[in-house]
């Protein structure tokens, strides 16, 4: 196992050199489409919150009514 870490092991300069290359390969989203998904995500953080509201609710006055 320790012989493959070190044949794959590289210099810090080479690994920067590498993730230089990468990142010019990525496809960056537009403006458009990054407006898009950022509203996408907001509005299911919304809905997931509202809907664990609702259920911390329902279990709260279930207790309430058990304990009550």
């Amino acid at each position: 196992m320790a012989d493959v870490a070190e044949k794959t092991k590289k210099s810090p300069a080479k690994f920067l050199s590498d993730v230089n290359k990468e990142m010019k390969r990525v496809s960056w989203p537009k403006r458009k489409e990054l407006f898009r998904y950022t509203g996408i995500v907001l509005s299911t953080v919304v809905v997931m919150a509202l809907f664990f509201w609702v259920v911390d609710l329902g279990i709260s006055q279930l207790v309430e009514l058990i304990l009550g």
